[in-house]
């Protein structure tokens, strides 16, 4: 989670560390701070974008100190600052600068790693704040999307739709922050991002092709279901890291209509409760033809499916594959 210190929001730190492991989410997070640090009609201007191996200390300091022209403060942004850091002559300027840092230009650091034990790790706690990345728990992404939506587009995102989100995109944060991106372009107008929205935009295709697979396998044709699933691959470049997600997504609301079905719920109840917008007959009907022990064992074979992929063991085709041979077994 990121730690920095108090401010109040027209306040700015001078000098920001990004710290993370995961290059990804310390973009990500370092895309957010610019969105507060500085407008994008100003940057053409106020922005200095590097890479730390291929830039100075006196291209750097020398930007920072430069008047703005056409915006409100200079910001200079250094990816991959580790090696910039490291050099001991650029260290001693800058630990010189940490001492008294221009009051018109933005510091923004990206590094792996941040020592407590350093002498510019002990100016920064006076001179600008450190922003340290861990990759989020997968109960904390939810909140995480939220407050996103919030603070880069100012639309709200209800926690079904963050859900429904995860399910059809993955757990990769940078990667949902980038969906969010693509809906508040979609709902433009709207004050919500709803899950009607996100299945508008993203679901379709991805819940369609999962569906038109499960069908084939329910139905006795599991060479049509691998034809199905290889043009959703073929189709979709993203399907590598959603596939699972789509058929996930299914999947439960097939346990979990089945349970309400067993239980005496009506079905237009059911589809309303589970928010089932198209194809209602073909859903229930696929419902209809496996029992809750059947679905079940499915979304298990899927969890190891989804380790699997996950830890490197195999690729999402080949697991994918080998899980609809498998699921054609189970079904019958």
């Amino acid at each position: 989670m990121p730690q920095s210190k108090a401010k109040s929001k027209s306040e700015h730190a001078l000098i920001y560390v990004l710290s993370g492991k995961d290059e990804a989410l310390v973009v990500a997070e370092a895309r957010k701070l610019l969105d507060e640090l500085i407008a994008p009609e100003q940057r053409v201007t106020g922005l200095l974008d590097v890479e730390g191996p291929g830039v100075s200390p006196a291209d750097v300091l020398d930007e920072l100190r430069t008047l703005p022209f056409l915006a409100e403060r200079r910001v200079v942004l250094v990816r991959k600052a580790d090696e910039f850091i490291s050099k001991d002559d650029n260290r001693r300027i800058l630990e010189r600068y940490f001492d008294a840092p221009c009051s018109t230009g933005i510091l923004v650091l990206l590094v792996r790693s941040w020592p407590s034990n350093t002498k510019l790790a002990r100016k920064l706690k006076h001179a600008g704040v450190l922003i340290s990345i861990t990759e989020p728990k997968a109960y904390e992404l939810p909140r995480r999307m939220i407050e996103y939506a919030a603070q880069a587009h100012r639309m709200k995102l209800d926690s079904q739709a963050a859900g429904l989100l995860i399910d059809l995109t993955g757990n990769d944060l940078p990667r949902l922050y980038g969906e969010i991106d693509k809906l508040a372009l979609f709902a433009q107008g709207a004050e919500t991002i709803t899950s009607e929205h996100i299945a508008g935009l993203i679901g379709h295709s991805r819940i369609f092709g999962a569906f038109e697979v499960i069908d084939a396998i329910i139905t006795g044709s599991p060479a049509a279901a691998l034809d199905r699933l290889r043009r959703m691959f073929a189709d979709d470049s993203s399907s590598e890291y959603t596939v699972v997600g789509a058929f996930a997504f299914h999947l439960r609301r097939m346990f979990q209509a089945k349970v309400l079905l067993d239980k005496g719920a009506p079905i237009k109840q059911i589809a309303d409760s589970l928010r089932i917008w198209s194809n209602r007959d073909g859903f229930f009907t696929q419902v209809s033809r496996m029992s809750v022990r059947q679905i079940g064992r499915c979304l298990k074979r899927l969890g190891r499916t989804d380790y699997a992929i996950k830890t490197g063991r195999t690729t999402a085709p080949v697991a994918m594959e080998q899980l609809v041979l498998e699921l054609a077994a189970v079904a019958q």
